[in-house]
């Protein structure tokens, strides 16, 4: 149907049902639960990249946890676009370069969060890779919430 004029970019029969649903409703649809288990499949594979590349900087480099840690969110964070656009929210009539862009400030967000969490963890003893896979959690749902009704609009 195209763009509908003040309506993002779903059609706008498709939003105007949407939004008469209500957040919960269309959280917990079957449409949100199968963005979720294909967001959780990607976050998944994400998240391992993410893990391999914070082991290495840590064990073999000797980078600081928290420096690797950031490092490490973000090459995750860029597979995670690159999947989640092919096949998490196909079809999304965001363009590729502005949902990179929300992405990417969504990911800013998600990356305070983790850090924030991540160093609190370490500081607390915990060791820094069981630290960073209860870190992902919250990040990865406020993540999951933010990308599925901000930035692709498909719930």
């Amino acid at each position: 149907m195209g763009r509908a004029f003040g309506t993002g970019y779903t059609t706008g029969t498709r939003l105007q049902s949407q939004k008469k649903r209500g957040f919960r409703k269309r959280l917990f649809s079957r449409r949100g639960a199968q963005l979720f288990a294909r967001n959780t499949v990607v976050s998944v594979l994400a998240f391992a990249l993410g893990i391999l590349v914070l082991w290495v900087l840590v064990a073999r480099y000797a980078w600081s946890e928290v420096l690797a840690a950031g490092v490490s969110f973000v090459a995750a964070n860029t597979l995670h676009y690159a999947l989640g656009r092919t096949w998490i929210y196909r079809g999304t009539g965001r363009p590729p370069v502005s949902g990179y862009a929300y992405f990417l400030l969504n990911a800013l967000f998600g990356l305070a969060i983790t850090l924030s969490l991540f160093a609190l963890l370490v500081g607390w003893g915990v060791h820094y890779l069981i630290a960073r896979v209860l870190v992902s959690i919250a990040a990865g749902i406020v993540l999951f919430l933010l990308n599925a009704f901000v930035n692709f609009r498909s719930l």
